[in-house]
């Protein structure tokens, strides 16, 4: 194959990494979470470091008293050295959560710096590192969902993302 289109799908398989680690944190799905981590990863956070297994356990715990969350992926470079990449992807993570009875929105930007490798023929990320850049926080102001009863909501595990069968014309 030709090494500018093996850069690009392997581009597109790490991206798409990023994209099911927002998933499983959003969603509450520790195996979608689990399954973007190379058997011998690490993770440094600074409030976590260690294994996959840990931070994982450590970000269900900490986003399941959350109302909300919404990890957005932006900028994504990645650089190529031998049989591993590393990475540069920009984040947003929103969350809604109540403090002293009062819903607060936190969003948190920033960057992982990622190290990439193959393990049993697909893309892993073998080392995930979230560096802050800015933060904000405020008391929610949302009153759209009290004036539109009928939205649909996201969900955790039960979301309609795990659902094939209802992404269909009613009959």
């Amino acid at each position: 194959m030709d090494e500018a289109l093996h850069r690009v799908i392997a581009k597109q398989a790490i991206y798409e990494l990023s994209c099911q680690y927002s998933r499983g944190l959003d969603r509450l799905d520790r195996q979608a979470l689990l399954q973007v981590f190379s058997r011998d990863a690490y993770c440094e956070y600074g409030f976590i470091n260690g294994t996959p297994e840990e931070f994982v356990d450590f970000a269900m715990n900490a986003l399941s008293g959350h109302i909300a969350n919404q990890h957005m992926v932006g900028n994504h470079l990645i650089e190529f050295e031998g049989d591993q990449a590393f990475g540069e992807i920009y984040f947003n993570a929103y969350h809604k959560f109540e403090a002293d009875g009062i819903n607060q929105d936190m969003i948190i930007a920033g960057r992982y710096l990622d190290r990439y490798v193959i393990e049993d023929g697909q893309w892993k990320m073998a080392y995930r590192s979230e560096r802050v850049d800015w933060s904000r926080s405020e008391p929610s102001k949302d009153p759209y969902f009290a004036n539109a009863p009928k939205t649909l909501l996201g969900e955790r595990l039960s979301d309609a993302v795990y659902q094939r069968d209802n992404r269909d014309w009613p009959a």
